[in-house]
């Protein structure tokens, strides 16, 4: 029965010559330096605006390798389904694994396939990890942020967060909030072209958020960060629902979005860059990173005030990814 869900369900949709070969390792022809990475999908509800678990899955491992600006060349999909999740789900999933595949232009090389009892999990959860290959003169890391770099964001903010909530707590709004979920590995390819070495640090702020991330920057680089409230884009909706629920939209979770630190002599071109992309159309410079021992992250609020930006803690939003 595992064999037939594998071949009947899961091979259709994801078939490549590595993959169709069904050996126990994917075997793979690569040079230079690689990237690894591994993460788990848990997300509840496996489906929401804008997205679900398999395209969620998909575009985490991609995005991952991309902030280390590494080129995906193989990713691993292991399922772990509940027994008596109903095959159209598991269709509908694969066909959205198979859609962002292509939209990512990354195969599926290995995976596995395991089926446990009703009630020992919750519908359905996903491990992934992929391989990318870097070129020569890339050096990215959070550890490279130097002051006087600027801080670019390439579109809004908390719309992942947001639209899974409000999806599992069946809340609605006179406009329906859409997951920014999205592969980021082509706009990182056109981000790299233009700037090239002056791209220091990339991150994607997921769980924890924008702050959250630009805080873990800040620590590994030993420098401050101040960012502007105004240039940040939250759209109206976003905006709305956080008051509404409480929420600081600066700590919910992305899937779509990145940040940027990049010298100052490249920021404009790299901005260009970024708005000729359409995951980038709203890009902007929010900040740039300061001189500071304390490694603190700070904002210029709109009304004129500084705030101190921490580190998330405790949970804002449970099994957001």
């Amino acid at each position: 029965m595992s064999r037939d869900l594998v071949e009947r369900r899961l091979l259709p949709r994801i078939s490549n010559p590595i993959l169709s070969r069904l050996d126990d390792s994917a075997v793979l022809n690569a040079t230079g330096r690689l990237a690894f990475t591994t993460d788990s999908y848990i997300v509840d509800p496996i489906f929401f605006p804008g997205g679900d678990i398999g395209r969620l899955a998909i575009c985490g491992t991609v995005n991952d390798l991309s902030m280390v600006g590494a080129t995906p060349i193989g990713l691993s999909l292991a399922l772990i389904i509940e027994e008596g999740l109903p095959f159209q789900v598991l269709d509908r999933i694969m066909g959205s694994v198979q859609s962002t595949c292509a939209e990512a232009g990354v195969d599926v090389i290995t995976g596995d396939t395991k089926v446990v009892n009703r009630g020992k999990a919750d519908k359905l959860f996903i491990n992934t990890a992929g391989v990318g290959t870097i070129s020569g003169y890339i050096n990215i890391s959070g550890s490279n942020a130097r002051p006087g770099d600027k801080i670019l964001l390439n579109g809004g903010i908390a719309e992942h967060g947001i639209a899974v909530m409000t999806s599992r707590e069946g809340l609605t709004f006179s406009s329906t909030i859409q997951s920014d979920c999205a592969p980021l590995n082509g706009i990182v390819k056109d981000l790299l072209e233009a700037a090239g070495s002056s791209v220091r640090s990339l991150r994607d702020p997921t769980r924890g958020g924008l702050a959250t991330t630009l805080n873990e920057i800040a620590a590994q680089s030993g420098v401050s960060i101040m960012i502007e409230e105004r240039a940040i884009p939250i759209d109206d909706g976003v905006r709305a629902a956080c008051e509404m629920l409480g929420l600081d939209p600066l700590y919910v979770a992305n899937e779509g979005k990145f940040i940027a630190v990049v010298a100052p002599e490249a920021a404009d071109a790299a901005l260009a860059a970024l708005r000729h992309h359409p995951l980038g159309a709203r890009a902007c410079i929010i900040g740039e990173v300061v001189e500071g021992t304390k490694r603190r992250v700070t904002m210029h609020t709109r009304l004129g005030p500084t705030r101190l930006l921490s580190m998330l803690t405790g949970e804002l939003l449970p099994r957001i990814c």
